[in-house]
């Protein structure tokens, strides 16, 4: 006779396991999470030298078992020094796993020297240990932590191994600037129009060769539109007239400001990009050659020739990913040399084994 849905949910709160715990809904968790905190349900030490430590800006709370230390929550410092002694408080009272949220990026420091202290940190995501009933302060926080990590009740996320994190921070980086880059060329475009030069009605891209030239002559104290217009670039489409046509203008200092302004953050930060790339570049030729001399796959897709580089660096990165990997990802249609290189570095270039899920950019950011 099979069990009603009532009574399997009642044996199933009685007994949680790990799978189970995310497959509950609210209620359920909250009504498990008061269990746990009155100690009215039993459950399996999967983590018996487990500890929980709350991350703060100025001060972290680090909770060991009540029978690891007379004092079993202490409170420590930001300071690498303390951060040591935290470490080696921990390693005193026999733990060998710690459980922490990932609050901001206060956490890397304190997981950096766990780790390097040969502590197994678990990083977790702050959404599946908010279920504490009841006001929280920092101790009891950690202690919380503490006993979900000890039933084995949080999620790991998933960190890439240093080389890849480096990789990532140049990555990351270069694509902030870029970012920065178009914010700059959408103002210059903005202040170009305040004064009814009309550049984008014949050029496609104003950071584009001939834009970038009329740009600059402006600067320069060029006024005339057909002088303007003689920086076309043959490949532009619209005539010297069409182009001088639309540079009719009505010139202000203030724009003119703004304008200059503008442009030296876009050219600043294309200046950084380039350094980025040169970074970047030696990177890679520095990193285990994982190709094991294998010859680079040609690219013999039309699609793929006759893309625009636009913002790609401004080396051969298809290379430096194949020697990096091993693998030229590439092959996989839809999946350019960009994407490619955002994929590697952030979940690193080894596709073949099972990892934890990881979180994206918003929740872990290192």
């Amino acid at each position: 006779m099979k069990a009603k849905p009532q009574e399997k949910n009642k044996r199933a709160t009685n007994h949680p396991t790990q799978h189970h715990w995310h497959e509950m809904n609210r209620k359920q968790r909250r009504e498990t999470m008061r269990k746990i905190q009155s100690e009215d349900l039993s459950l399996d030490v999967i983590h018996p030298d487990a500890a929980g430590i709350d991350i703060g800006n100025e001060s972290h709370y680090a909770a060991v078992p009540p029978s690891r230390d007379s004092q079993p929550v202490r409170c420590f410092g930001c300071t690498t020094a303390e951060l040591k002694a935290m470490a080696a408080w921990l390693q005193q009272c026999r733990i060998r796993t710690v459980a922490m949220q990932s609050t901001g990026v206060y956490w890397v420091g304190v997981y950096d020297i766990l780790e390097q202290a040969g502590l197994e940190v678990y990083l977790v995501n702050a959404r599946d240990t908010k279920n504490l009933p009841g006001h929280k302060s920092d101790v009891q926080e950690s202690q919380w932590l503490m006993k979900l990590h000890t039933y084995g009740l949080l999620r790991n996320s998933f960190r890439p191994s240093q080389k890849i994190r480096t990789m990532r921070t140049y990555w990351r980086q270069r694509n902030d600037l870029v970012q920065s880059a178009s914010r700059h060329i959408l103002r210059v475009q903005k202040a170009l129009t305040q004064m009814n030069v009309q550049l984008a009605n014949v050029l496609s891209d104003i950071s584009g060769v001939t834009g970038q030239a009329i740009i600059k002559a402006i600067l320069a104290g060029e006024r005339n539109p057909h002088k303007l217009a003689e920086f076309r670039d043959p490949r532009v489409q619209a005539s010297e007239e069409e182009i001088a046509h639309y540079l009719e203008r009505n010139w202000q200092p203030d724009l003119l400001f703004v304008l200059k302004q503008e442009q030296d953050g876009y050219e600043f930060c294309q200046q950084q990009m380039a350094e980025c790339d040169r970074q970047l570049e030696q990177y890679l030729q520095s990193t285990e050659d994982r190709s094991h001399g294998a010859p680079l796959p040609e690219e013999k897709r039309k699609g793929r020739l006759k893309k625009k580089k636009g913002n790609k660096p401004q080396f051969d990165l298809r290379e430096g990913l194949f020697r990096m990997s091993g693998t030229d990802l590439t092959r996989i249609d839809g999946i350019d040399v960009m994407t490619a290189t955002t994929v590697i570095s952030e979940a690193g270039y080894d596709m073949s084994i099972n990892r934890p899920i990881f979180a994206p950019r918003r929740l872990y950011p290192l």
